[in-house]
């Protein structure tokens, strides 16, 4: 019987605002949809027995379709004059790398295509990220993804919402030690800042949310993953 680990992400009300608990649950191989949501539902009946329950999967490949509707990929940032952008198409567009960036042309393409332009590979290290013409800086690692994704919560209650019902957050397709972002974290960050009534202020002042999230960097390793 094959196993894996995933992190299940947990709010927290007070700082580092999220909790990553490893789980290690039944494995289902294959690419089949059907497969990963038994690996999906493996995941969450592990956790649960930790006491985390009701888990949201957030991926396209989640059995709600509350958790479809958030992935990256389907999730909108309202631009101006009543644009729409993803949050991977939002991210993808204001990387800016050694060799080139923003490649701003990525905010409106197809979520997948902006993920896999080759630029976004072949242009080097990501030294900064300019979104809107607004600078945002490369640390802490995750802090601007982040801020896309729930800049688009915020935006978009009627999702955002449902989310607070939920004790935990998964994307099956996120592997720690391949990748920094993940939207699962992401919308456990949305709850812990929403619950602490910060939400409406860090989305609005970007130095704020920054201050908020950027002293995590200096504490110990094993203190982040603790209540």
């Amino acid at each position: 019987m094959a196993r894996a680990k995933r992190p299940v992400f947990v709010p927290l009300t007070r700082f580092p605002y999220v909790r990553e608990i490893m789980v290690e649950f039944e494995w289902f191989s294959g690419f089949a949809i059907s497969q990963v949501q038994k690996s999906i539902g493996a995941l969450h009946h592990t956790a649960s027995q930790q006491g985390i329950t009701p888990i949201l999967e957030i991926s396209s490949k989640s059995r709600q379709s509350l958790g479809v509707s958030l992935s990256a990929f389907n999730l909108y940032l309202r631009i101006e004059n009543g644009r729409k952008i993803s949050v991977e198409c939002a991210f993808q567009g204001s990387k800016v790398f050694e060799n080139g960036g923003p490649y701003t042309d990525l905010y409106f393409v197809q979520s997948r295509e902006a993920k896999t332009d080759p630029r976004i590979k072949n242009s080097g290290s990501i030294v900064a990220f300019n979104y809107l013409g607004d600078d945002f800086p490369t640390k802490p690692v995750t802090a601007f993804y982040d801020w896309l994704y729930i800049t688009a919560l915020w935006q978009n209650p009627e999702l955002s919402s449902k989310l607070l019902d939920f004790k935990g957050f998964s994307d099956i397709a996120f592997n720690p030690k391949k990748s920094l972002n993940c939207q699962a974290r992401s919308a456990a960050l949305f709850v812990a800042l929403y619950k602490t009534q910060i939400i409406e202020s860090v989305v609005k002042d970007k130095h704020l949310y920054l201050a908020y999230i950027e002293d995590a960097q200096k504490l110990p390793t094993s203190q982040l993953s603790m209540f």
